[in-house]
């Protein structure tokens, strides 16, 4: 409903828009134009958030690692988290930063065929101090490897393995 809403607001601003530019009211126009455009922006960001929330865990599969990351971005926006994504290169062992209830948590993201290794427990332990964060989480569409689970569990990570993405974001197979 709200995306039918949305998609009638940036009709109509474009629709005003295009009749106030045929009759040489540039300003008025421009104005128009300028709430078209957010509009736009808008109603493609919610798009591709309802696309997020209705994936398949095959589609989760087949998703790049930064792909994987923007839909962790919408899965934990949806449970009700702020989220921050942080650069691609150079973000110090986390891909993303959640925030609930004064709470802060570094996230690492694995899109993995395989099981996940030690290393990106490691990646998000170091990346606690670095963002001064509370606690640290990996999260993957896969598994975790024994040692793995050993170091997460020596330094308080967090680990969402693939059966547990499916129960908390509600992924169907």
């Amino acid at each position: 409903m709200i995306t039918g809403i949305l998609a009638a607001a940036v009709l109509a601003a474009y629709g005003k828009g295009y009749i106030l530019f045929t009759e040489s009211r540039g300003e008025e126009c421009v104005l128009y134009t300028m709430l078209c455009a957010v509009g736009f922006v808008l109603l493609v960001r919610r798009l591709i958030s309802r696309r997020y929330l209705r994936m398949s865990m095959r589609k989760v599969d087949k998703l790049s690692g930064r792909a994987f990351e923007k839909y962790l971005r919408v899965q934990f926006k949806h449970l009700g988290y702020r989220v921050t994504l942080t650069d691609y290169s150079h973000d110090y062992g986390a891909d993303l930063i959640v925030r609930k209830r004064g709470e802060k948590i570094v996230v690492q993201a694995k899109r993995y065929e395989k099981n996940v290794g030690i290393a990106a427990v490691q990646e998000a332990v170091g990346s606690v101090a670095y963002y001064d964060a509370d606690r640290a989480m990996v999260v993957t569409n896969s598994g975790f490897t024994k040692s793995a689970r050993n170091l997460a569990r020596q330094n308080d990570v967090e680990l969402w393995g693939r059966y547990d993405i499916q129960k908390k974001f509600k992924i169907r197979e």
